[in-house]
């Protein structure tokens, strides 16, 4: 006999109660939803199925939602764009541990519901859930906008297809300075659960633009007045020989092929990053991570 789902006990606990639950007092202005309806328990809820296919790219597509899990994610998403977190579920113990996200959840008047942690690993990517799970709404930066504030340091990743590559990136370009990420529309979605795990919050305040064809890229970077600098195993200009004193973007290609031969024929140089070991090569993350550092200290004056 199959079981029909049942709906939550307790569909919705306001930010206030989750407060208090937590030893806290209640923010003034939060989202009161349903106080005092308990803790969510029924891991076969609607509810819970339709926070856990948020992990599929066409869910996130159609809803324009997608998921920020763990404190590092949904801290910053907090911090940083409250506007868009339209719900934040945490298991007793992660309200308890984490007292400073559950007042900035309050203060921004997220609706916050306690869940148990087996919902909350149901919901959750991973295999082990560290307590908070954000669903929020997409964040959109347009080309256009990014190039009108003048950047002096972007990164673009062209055909990159691994999640933990791209988060890493983004985190990377973001302690960097860079002033924006751009991925291809041939790359990965930046806003799939491991990409968003992999920044660790940066996605919530560089600016990230999705979805724009290489060649329309690489035209708009180049007509912004920045040069091309294609990140290139195979080249023979060095990292340290590379004028990084004016504006630029860093290029950079898929992990197993490295960079296409028309991409890498419509950037203004080729540069490589020296190996000095005997390893065959640095992975994407890595070799972006030091392209970046190195603008960065050039741009700083310091490393």
């Amino acid at each position: 006999m199959t079981r029909t789902p049942q709906p939550d006990a307790g569909a919705g606990v306001g930010a206030p109660t989750a407060a208090v639950a937590a030893g806290l007092p209640a923010a003034a202005g939060a989202r009161r939803d349903a106080p005092g309806r308990g803790i969510l328990t029924n891991a076969a809820s609607e509810r819970v199925r339709s926070v856990r296919a948020l992990a599929q790219r066409r869910v996130r597509a159609r809803q324009g939602l997608f998921l920020a899990e763990g404190p590092p994610a949904v801290r910053a998403a907090l911090r940083h764009r409250p506007d868009a977190v339209r719900d934040l579920y945490l298991t007793t113990e992660a309200a308890t541990r984490h007292t400073g996200i559950v007042v900035a959840a309050a203060e921004a008047a997220v609706r916050v519901h306690q869940v148990s942690a087996e919902v909350l690993g149901a919901m959750c990517d991973t295999d082990t859930p560290q307590g908070l799970l954000a669903v929020c709404r997409v964040l959109t930066t347009d080309l256009a906008t990014v190039l009108a504030a003048r950047p002096r340091l972007l990164c673009v990743l062209t055909n990159v297809r691994d999640p933990g590559n791209a988060g890493t990136v983004v985190r990377a370009a973001d302690a960097a300075g860079a002033d924006a990420v751009i991925l291809s529309d041939s790359s990965v979605d930046v806003w799939g659960p491991k990409v968003v795990r992999s920044s660790a919050g940066s996605l919530f305040h560089l600016p990230v633009v999705t979805g724009v064809p290489v060649e329309d890229i690489l035209g708009q970077v180049r007509a912004a007045g920045l040069a091309l600098l294609a990140a290139d195993g195979a080249a023979t200009q060095l990292l340290s020989d590379t004028d990084l004193d004016r504006p630029h973007a860093w290029v950079m290609g898929n992990e197993a092929r490295g960079i296409d031969s028309a991409v890498r024929a419509r950037c203004d140089e080729s540069v490589r990053v020296p190996i000095h070991g005997r390893a065959e090569s640095l992975n994407l993350a890595m070799a972006a991570t030091l392209c970046l550092y190195a603008s960065a200290q050039v741009r700083t004056g310091r490393a």
